[in-house]
């Protein structure tokens, strides 16, 4: 698959580049998707929910009232569960959402996205990407220039670009990463893919077979 490489003005530059058929032309595998977006949303999450129980509640030990003759059911100390103020009975315990996912299964599942995004004609190809200073407005000029200022875009640059990520930073519905750091769900929550040319080599070099 050929696809035409433009500026950040819109324009073809007569030039194209061919991707790679290993990666996205292949037969996507919906279930692998689904276990990588799901790996690297339980990564996301800190675990640090926490209730106390009966023996961490602060309160007094003592028995509030007598075993018997008090025609209520017997009691014991004032962080008894049933209590209003008492410990939580089987609250939630600080835990490690994190599981194992085979890199074999994890590369299924980018090529697959990749795949997907570029059988709906959803990748784009830039010249190059490069601004002089961290400047929002020309970052948001350039998503007016190729015509995806309503869609959510996902940049893909071969380095770090400082200057184009501090531009994006505070925009809504546009994300930049580096070729190494793209992961299954970056491309499925976008809308549209923008590859500086450099990096179509370095994601086509990171997931080859």
């Amino acid at each position: 698959m050929r696809v035409k490489i433009i500026d950040i003005q819109g324009k073809e530059t007569g030039k194209t580049v061919t991707l790679n058929k290993t990666v996205f032309e292949v037969e996507p595998n919906d279930h692998a998707i689904y276990l990588e977006v799901k790996h690297y949303m339980a990564n996301q999450r800190q675990g640090t929910h926490k209730s106390k129980e009966r023996g961490e509640v602060t309160g007094s030990r003592r028995k509030i009232k007598k075993q018997k003759g008090s025609g209520t059911a017997r009691a014991g100390d004032i962080k008894n569960p049933l209590f209003k103020g008492g410990g939580r009975v089987f609250g939630p315990e600080p835990r490690d959402y994190s599981f194992k996912l085979n890199k074999k299964v994890r590369r299924l599942a980018r090529v697959s996205a990749l795949s997907y995004k570029a059988q709906a004609k959803s990748i784009s190809v830039l010249n190059e990407i490069n601004f002089d200073a961290p400047q929002t407005k020309q970052y948001v000029e350039m998503l007016k220039n190729l015509k995806l200022d309503d869609k959510k875009t996902l940049f893909v640059v071969n380095e770090q670009n400082k200057n184009l990520y501090l531009s994006s930073r505070n925009l809504r519905g546009t994300k930049v990463v580096t070729a190494n750091m793209l992961s299954t769900y970056d491309i499925v929550d976008c809308q549209q893919i923008v590859f500086d040319s450099n990096a179509v080599a370095e994601v086509v070099n990171n997931l080859k077979a």
